[in-house]
C-alpha cells in the first residue's frame, strides 16, 4: 500500500493515454496552419488533427509518430476515400486528446493514427 502510494505521488505527470477506434466514410478532411491535417469521420462529432505534411508528427501518451511522407501519403488516401466515399472501415486513434467515444471528440485534439486497413 505505501509502495502504490509513493508511486502515485512520485509520479502525478502520468496519464493514461486513450485508444479509440472509429468507422465510417471520410465527412471532412482540412488544412490547418501550420500543415497540419485534420479528419472528420462519420462516426466522429468533431475533426481531429492528425499528421502534419512537412514534419514528424507526435501527441502526447502515445508512441506513434508520422512522419511527413507518411502524411502526405494518408492524406492522398482521405482524399481518395473522400471522393468515392469509400469506407474506412476502422481507424485507430492513439494521444491523451483521444475521448472514450467517436462523439466525444473535443474542438482542437489531436491523436496519431496508429492503424486503418479499407
Amino acid at each position: 500500500m505505501k509502495r502504490m502510494l509513493f508511486i502515485l505521488l512520485a509520479f502525478p505527470f502520468l496519464s493514461f493515454a486513450g485508444t479509440l477506434q472509429c468507422s465510417g466514410t471520410v465527412d471532412k478532411i482540412g488544412l490547418h496552419a501550420p500543415d497540419r491535417v485534420m479528419l472528420k469521420l462519420s462516426s466522429m462529432n468533431k475533426a481531429v488533427f492528425i499528421c502534419n505534411t512537412n514534419a514528424e508528427w507526435s501527441v502526447s501518451g502515445t508512441p506513434y509518430t508520422t512522419s511527413a511522407q507518411t502524411c502526405n501519403a494518408l492524406l492522398s488516401m482521405l482524399l481518395y476515400a473522400k471522393s468515392t466515399n469509400t469506407d474506412m472501415g476502422h481507424v485507430w486513434f492513439d494521444g491523451n486528446d483521444v475521448p472514450t467515444s467517436c462523439n466525444g471528440w473535443e474542438d482542437w485534439k489531436s491523436a496519431n493514427i496508429r492503424h486503418f486497413l479499407y
